[in-house]
């Protein structure tokens, strides 16, 4: 039923416009047979409108692959560099659950490691809503800040990296087969507040996929149960997203972007001084605005990214079908 929901509104959405479009075409023609000047401009108006309109619909479209109506998790680690890396990881994160929020998403935590000064050495959260996977899979790879570092007294310029990575939630319509004997689980005792328990018990779970290397990680239940639980549903969308890439990269004959976390490699650079712009590397979006940006401004990046794969370099529409 969600599925035939779906689609009835994409087909709804699709007749509206082109309903629209011969309704103001006739009005035009019907305006120049009156000599209406007037009716002529309004209709032409909404004809733009209606252009803007099919644009987001034709977004929607790209959202098609088999797991982008999923949920997704989104995992963040820092790069070398301490805690300037550490404190980037902290506004990455910071970012994505705005962007969330901004988009009726709920964002759950499933584990993060502070940082020893300040920020965050590593974090996976889960976003619910709507084609979450769809919007959020071009962010996976290298994000690069430039700044005017607050932990530097001498105030230079640092420069520090985090990487992104992002996972579909997978249900049962989708089949991962897993050997018990591919898997090393350990347990230790989760960080961050949580009251005594949490200093006591080990709770917390990460799995280790050996053949994959692979390493997954849940601390967010008192429950090691259900944290076990959870890191192996995390397992198995890793391992599915890693065979969504490997179809994808033999159909597109790309790289894959899960890369080392330093130059060379990033998707994205944020400059904060000495001026002040957000650029995509992949698609040469820009912005001027990195304030909006890191507040969760991301639809501009995340649009141009998704119409590159179809529209880019690794091939056309009709290539790709």
């Amino acid at each position: 039923m969600l599925e035939r929901t779906k689609l009835e509104q994409a087909i709804n959405l699709c007749n509206e416009v082109e309903g629209e479009l011969n309704d103001n075409i006739e009005l035009i023609e019907l305006g120049e047979l009156e000599d209406d000047a007037d009716i002529i401009s309004e209709a032409e108006a909404a004809i733009a409108k209606l252009t803007d309109k099919a644009g987001e619909l034709e977004l929607q479209t790209l959202l098609s692959g088999e797991a982008d109506a999923n949920h997704t998790y989104l995992e963040i680690n820092s790069g070398a560099g301490g805690t300037e890396s550490q404190d980037w990881a902290n506004m990455l994160l910071r970012m994505y659950t705005r962007w969330a929020n901004a988009h009726g998403c709920k964002v759950d935590m499933i584990e993060m490691h502070n940082g020893e000064e300040a920020g965050i050495k590593s974090a996976t959260i889960e976003i619910k809503g709507e084609n979450a996977y769809g919007w959020l899979k071009t962010e996976s790879g290298v994000h690069r800040l430039v700044r005017i570092s607050p932990f530097d007294s001498n105030a230079k310029r640092h420069t520090s990296f985090a990487s992104v990575w992002v996972y579909p939630v997978i249900d049962d319509d989708f089949e991962v087969d897993i050997n018990e004997s591919d898997l090393r689980i350990d347990t230790y005792r989760a960080s961050g507040a949580g009251g005594q328990h949490v200093n006591t018990t080990d709770s917390a779970v990460r799995i280790t996929h050996v053949p994959t290397k692979i390493v997954v990680q849940c601390q967010n239940d008192r429950s090691q149960h259900k944290n076990r639980a959870t890191a192996m549903n995390m397992l198995k969308a890793r391992l599915y997203e890693e065979e969504l890439q490997r179809r994808e990269q033999a159909a597109h004959d790309e790289h894959s972007s899960k890369t080392d976390i330093g130059w060379g490699h990033q998707i994205r650079s944020y400059v904060l001084q000495p001026y002040q712009m957000v650029k995509d590397l992949r698609t040469g979006m820009e912005s001027s605005q990195p304030d909006k940006v890191l507040d969760g401004d991301l639809d501009l990046f995340m649009n141009a990214a998704l119409a590159a794969r179809v529209h880019g370099s690794s091939g056309d529409v009709e290539d790709i079908e």
